[in-house]
């Protein structure tokens, strides 16, 4: 029998449960999900409480990420801080059974189900303190037979446009004024800031467009409030089956942009390619580290008696590519480094002759385009005292390019 005895505000928390020694594994998830559904309504409030004060530090430290349970953790609350986690060392430890309950009280019948098929679940999660919705983008997953979360706050301040200093020509492509269709992809590793960067394109769409926008995400992060736009959001798992089935609907919802939360296989790019073709403008994201990889890795999905057909159809639906990452600031903060390519004629070339090397040196030289590499971004930062100088090399996808833009001895 275990006690789980913690602090919520003024409050303690006590829950007993009785663990079953011959149970293991996704058994003892089943039977730890039973018993939290079986707790009283006041029991289960009191556990909710608990995780939302844990996420309430999270603003007085500005952190981005909260992470806990499995035995990564140590039984230790851990945030990541301007990029760097680290475990809160003072006060109460947890136990693995603390943890399993505290997630499990969070899920649905449904997503618990899910859970013990797939190993994982995705879902969001919302906090509502004060009239305001606070939204986490979180992930539940077995670590050692245990349950670990990871929640990301979602940022419901959406960034201004004219922040990310676009050139004129890349922030007409990205309009729906200006180009009606097309294929936008925002790419980077996980943390980098995609969702922010596509918030930001959507919002501007949505305050001078006159249009129908749909949003399939897993989960949905920052919820869109139509302005000149009607927005839909479509919760992959709850309101659509799969970001393939989500895109096909949306064909019949007479939608002006769709925007697909992530490209991760293959039905997915073809869906995306096939909904551009048919005359919607599209945006979606990838896990690539520049555009060029982002291109390589959309044509190496597939199969390779279909390539060909592809990078044919990508080259003529292809718009943009922005490609980031954040990189700590001297004043120990992080800001944004994008590459940006722009599909011109000589861009739509090259992909369709299958020459993606050749892609680099036409971002190199497309300013006057409104293209730039990732390395030319990261020497202008440096430049205007932003970042180091070993965080401009160290960020870098072409170490050889980036010395030589800093004169460096290669």
């Amino acid at each position: 029998m275990e006690t789980m005895t913690h602090q919520v505000g003024s409050q303690n928390l006590n829950i007993t449960y009785t663990d079953n020694p011959l149970a293991a594994g996704l058994e003892k998830i089943r039977d730890t999900a039973s018993y939290v559904r079986s707790l009283p309504d006041e029991n289960r409030i009191y556990l909710k409480e608990h995780v939302d004060y844990l996420l309430s530090y999270m603003d007085k430290i500005d952190a981005s990420d909260i992470d806990f349970g499995g035995e990564g953790c140590a039984g230790r609350i851990w945030y990541r801080v301007h990029g760097n986690k680290k475990p809160v060392t003072k006060g109460e430890e947890y136990a693995y059974t603390d943890t399993n309950i505290l997630v499990l009280n969070l899920l649905t019948p449904r997503q618990i189900d899910h859970l013990l098929e797939f190993f994982s679940l995705d879902f969001s999660y919302t906090v509502h303190k004060n009239g305001v919705q606070h939204r986490y983008r979180s992930t539940v997953y077995l670590d050692l037979n245990n349950l670990a979360l990871n929640m990301r706050r979602i940022n419901t301040e959406i960034r201004s446009f004219k922040e990310f200093n676009f050139h004129p020509e890349v922030a007409r492509a990205l309009s729906l004024n200006y180009l009606k269709f097309g294929l936008t992809l925002v790419t980077g590793i996980t943390g980098s800031g995609k969702s922010t960067t596509l918030d930001t394109i959507i919002d501007a769409n949505n305050r001078t467009c006159d249009s129908h926008i749909v949003i399939i995400a897993s989960p949905v992060e920052l919820v869109h409030q139509p302005k000149r736009s009607i927005v839909r959001h479509r919760e992959v798992g709850r309101d659509v089956r799969s970001f393939k089935h989500g895109a096909i609907e949306a064909l019949r919802q007479d939608p002006d942009i769709i925007m697909l939360g992530e490209m991760r296989d293959q039905d997915t790019i073809e869906t995306a390619l096939e909904i551009t073709d048919s005359g919607h403008k599209t945006f979606s994201t990838l896990h690539t580290a520049s555009a060029m990889e982002s291109i390589a890795r959309i044509i190496g999905e597939i199969e390779v008696n279909q390539q060909e057909r592809v990078r044919n159809r990508l080259a003529d639906v292809l718009t943009c590519v922005i490609s980031q990452k954040l990189v700590p600031t001297i004043d120990g903060k992080r800001i944004l480094a994008k590459e940006v390519l722009l599909a011109s004629p000589s861009v739509k070339a090259a992909i369709k002759n299958n020459n993606i090397d050749e892609i680099y040196q036409m971002m190199n030289e497309g300013s006057h385009l409104g293209m730039n590499t990732l390395e030319q971004d990261l020497k202008r930062l440096f430049q205007e005292k932003k970042i180091t100088l070993e965080n401009a090399v160290g960020y870098a996808n072409n170490k050889t390019r980036i010395r030589e833009l800093l004169n460096m001895d290669i």
